[in-house]
């Protein structure tokens, strides 16, 4: 069983996805994968340094975050080619994780996707567990966790799906307003009833 994990910035999914680790679910990490297909020397890395010149590379070869941040912050079509070159990059990638670790035996993945509906790849999983809290829980979590004012904060929770849309898509739900043991029964619970446990 492929298992898709999602949430919303600060709803505690990470701390999900390290709870199943524990569990020794192996973990395909979608924020891992978009690292790893950047990394120097890759075929993503040519494909940007081409599109958008040379000098979006430190010289050690690296991506300079900072400079191609610059370039597309305020260019929606620059943007769009970046996402055009990465996005697939990282699809590729995070299937080709999944496939092997079913090739070595796992009978379930983990398939750790933060903009899984935003990105429309429910198509990926068979389940989809969706981590969520409440919207005050949410906004407190962020401003204490990034050091946000209320305002920044709430900025970036309305970037993404709102939870409750996100619920709707969602095989399971995690309620993680409360403390950890919480969350972890309720982990426990899904997984029992899904047969993987």
């Amino acid at each position: 069983m492929i298992i898709g994990l999602t949430g919303s910035i600060a709803s505690g999914k990470s701390t999900v996805s390290n709870m199943l680790k524990e569990y020794g679910f192996p973990i395909v990490d979608a924020d891992l994968v978009a690292r790893q297909v950047v990394e120097p020397g890759s075929e993503t890395l040519e494909k940007i340094a081409e599109a958008f010149g040379r000098e979006i590379l430190t010289e050690n070869g690296e991506l300079d975050r900072k400079k191609l941040g610059a370039i597309i912050f305020n260019n929606e079509e620059k943007r769009q080619l970046l996402n055009s070159i990465i996005h697939p990059a990282i699809r590729k990638e995070m299937l080709r994780q999944r496939d092997e670790h079913l090739a070595n035996g796992e009978k379930t993945v983990i398939m750790d996707i933060p903009l899984l509906f935003e990105s429309k790849l429910q198509h990926f999983v068979d389940k989809i567990l969706v981590v969520t809290v409440s919207e005050e829980v949410q906004l407190q979590r962020l401003m204490e966790r990034n050091q946000l004012t209320e305002e920044e904060a709430k900025a970036r929770i309305q970037s993404q799906l709102p939870l409750s849309v996100k619920e709707k898509g969602a095989d399971a739900v995690i309620n993680n307003n409360g403390t950890l043991e919480e969350t972890r029964i309720q982990l426990e619970q899904i997984l029992k009833d899904w047969g993987v446990l």
